[in-house]
C-alpha cells in the first residue's frame, strides 16, 4: 500500500493539512517500500523549509533505507557520513539490511563493524552478517561469525510464527513436527505447491542459509514456520476467512513471494506481520 500512502499524503497537502514528524516518517517509509526514491528524497529535502520539521533520527533511518533498498548503496553510505548528527546503530542496521538485499559483502562488513562499535551486544548485526556470508557461499566466514557469537555468549532468537484459530493461539517453528495436525498441514502445503508449480513458481533457495543439496534446500524452504502457520489457518478456518500470522523475526524473500501465491490460490486475504513490516 505504499503507493496509496503517498497518494493520501498528497491529498492531505492539497486540502491544506499540515503534516507532523510522524506523518513524514510514514510517507518516507511508504516511498521506500513503493520504490519512489525521487519522491522520498524530495519530501526529505523540503520537510524543514515547507513544513518546519527538523529531521529526527527516524527520518534519517528512513532515508538510508530508501536509498539502500533501491540499490544506491554508495549514496546511502555518503548520506550517513554527511548526517549532521551522529548516526546510531539503527541507521547502520538499515544500511546493513540493504547490503544484505543486494549482496554487497564488503559494505556489509563495514556496516557490521560500525554497529558493533556502537552496540557491542547487537546480536542482530552478527546474525545478518552471518546470513550474508551464507547466501554468498562463504561458509568459513559464516562459521567464524557464529564462533564469535558463541564466544560472546550471544544466541539467535529462534524464529516462531503464531496464528489464532478457534480462540486458540497456535505457534510453529521451522521444520515443526509437534503439531497434532501436522500431517494435514503438510498435505495442504503439498497441494498449494503443486498449484504454484503449474503457475511458474520456483523456490528461491538463496534464502536457505545452510550448506545443503538443492532438494534439501527446497524442502527446508517449504518448512518455514510462517508457511506452516498459513497452511494450518487454511485448513482450520472457514473459506473466505482472512488469515493473520505474526512472525517474531523477518520473513524471507521466498516466503514473501509465497504469501502472494497462497492468497491467490486460496482466495483468502493473508497477512503476515514480521519484526519489520506487513507482508500480504
Amino acid at each position: 500500500y505504499g503507493k496509496d500512502a503517498v497518494q493520501l499524503f498528497q491529498q492531505m497537502l492539497l486540502e491544506g493539512l499540515i503534516p507532523n514528524e510522524i506523518t513524514l516518517i510514514s510517507v518516507l517509509f511508504a516511498c521506500s517500500h513503493a520504490g519512489f526514491v525521487d519522491e522520498g528524497i524530495c519530501y526529505f529535502n523540503t520537510m524543514s523549509q515547507e513544513f518546519g520539521i527538523t529531521p529526527l533520527m527516524q527520518h534519517y533511518n528512513c532515508m538510508v533505507d530508501l536509498l539502500g533498498r533501491s540499490g544506491r548503496l554508495q549514496d546511502a553510505e555518503d548520506f550517513i557520513k554527511n548526517m549532521p548528527v551522529q548516526p546510531n546503530a539503527v541507521v547502520w542496521t538499515a544500511f546493513l539490511s540493504a547490503c544484505e538485499i543486494h549482496g554487497h559483502i564488503e559494505l556489509a562488513k563495514y556496516a557490521g563493524e560500525c554497529i558493533l562499535r556502537l552496540d557491542p551486544q547487537n546480536t542482530g548485526a552478527l546474525v545478518t552478517l552471518s546470513n550474508i556470508y551464507a547466501a554468498t557461499g562463504r561458509w568459513d566466514d559464516k562459521a567464524r561469525v557464529r564462533e564469535m557469537m558463541m564466544d560472546k555468549g550471544m544466541k539467535k532468537d529462534p524464529g516462531q510464527s503464531c496464528i489464532e484459530a478457534n480462540n486458540c493461539v497456535h505457534a510453529f517453528v521451522s521444520g515443526d513436527t509437534s503439531h497434532p495436525q501436522i500431517k494435514e498441514i503438510h498435505a495442504e502445503l503439498k497441494r498449494l505447491y503443486e498449484q504454484m508449480g503449474k503457475e511458474g513458481y520456483a523456490p528461491d533457495t538463496r534464502f536457505v542459509l545452510y550448506d545443503l543439496e538443492e532438494d534439501q534446500k527446497e524442502n527446508s524452504l517449504h518448512q518455514h514456520s510462517e508457511k506452516l502457520a498459513i497452511a494450518f489457518g487454511l485448513i482450520s478456518t472457514s473459506p473466505g476467512t482472512p488469515i493473520c500470522v505474526v512472525n517474531n523475526l523477518r520473513v524471507c524473500g521466498d516466503c514473501h513471494a509465497t504469501v502472494k501465491f497462497f492468497s491467490k490460490n486460496s482466495g483468502r486475504e493473508i497477512l503476515v506481520r514480521d519484526a519489520n513490516r506487513f507482508h500480504h
